[in-house]
């Protein structure tokens, strides 16, 4: 039963998946920001409202709040802010300018305080994360000296809250994921001069969350839009954290990566 269950939307595949599996929970949209939901499936909020919200959200008898898909930071207009906005306006504009994981935290608290549970899709669907091993085959140990290096990178940026993905190949960093994301990662690979990538052996995408990450609110994940990405960028594969990276389209996922000859493999950082 998910009727006690409210998701906050963001952009991406991930919420529409989630209103066809779970159709009595509450849908929530905040003006201004992306998503890709018919309109009319869902209710409508502002971050400047937030109290409100509130309000709603228990009236509605929701216990459970689950935050999913893409959302760019909102520009907030201080002059719309109910009275519980104007109550946090400080600290909340220190925490503004913090990196992702600090205000994540910082957010997760306010709904903790009114009384809500915050839960990860993990929790609701846990069918969307991977088990260890092959998910589609191609994965070797000669990979091996290529994922160290990555997880390397990916242990020393966590620090900085940088860093869900890095592409190496041949032991040459070929980029990293920033602000723009995964997409944009793989695209610059693409346009990268293939004299520079001097290697006989392909590259890998390696994706995992970041040390210390919050799973229930932000989650790392690859999709078949990843799989295109990473074939036209000339990669062998993906490799990504146990249970803790969504496949967002899995059946589709999987047929295109076995057709683009792109390997996954869900390994864990240690090995």
């Amino acid at each position: 039963m998910s009727r006690d269950l409210a998701i906050l939307c963001g952009d991406g595949q991930l919420p529409l998946l989630l209103q066809n599996e779970l159709p009595e929970a509450l849908f929530v949209v905040f003006e201004g920001m992306p998503h890709q939901l018919a309109e009319g499936s869902f209710t409508k909020a502002k971050f400047e409202k937030l109290g409100g919200l509130f309000n709603v959200l228990k009236d509605k008898g929701i216990v459970r709040i689950l935050m999913v898909g893409s959302m760019p930071r909102p520009s907030l207009n201080i002059v719309e802010f109910d009275p519980f906005m104007k109550s946090i306006g400080p600290t909340l504009s220190g925490m503004m300018s913090e990196g992702d994981d600090h205000l994540l935290r910082f957010v997760i608290g306010l709904f903790h305080a009114q009384g809500f549970q915050i839960v990860g899709a993990i929790d609701v669907l846990p069918e969307l994360v991977a088990q260890p091993g092959a998910i589609v085959t191609g994965w070797t140990d000669r990979y091996l000296n290529d994922l160290r290096k990555a997880d390397k990178i990916l242990s020393a940026l966590a620090e900085a809250d940088v860093a869900q993905a890095v592409v190496v190949e041949g032991g040459m960093v070929l980029g990293i994921e920033t602000l723009q994301g995964t997409d944009a990662l793989l695209d610059f690979v693409q346009k990268t001069d293939r004299k520079l990538r001097k290697s006989d052996l392909k590259g890998i995408l390696v994706k995992r969350p970041k040390l210390g990450q919050d799973l229930r609110v932000d989650i790392p994940s690859i999709g078949p839009k990843t799989i295109e990405q990473v074939a036209k960028a000339g990669l062998a594969g993906i490799i990504i954290s146990p249970k803790a990276v969504l496949l967002i389209e899995r059946d589709r996922l999987i047929e295109l990566a076995q057709r683009l000859g792109v390997f996954i493999h869900a390994l864990e950082h240690d090995e």
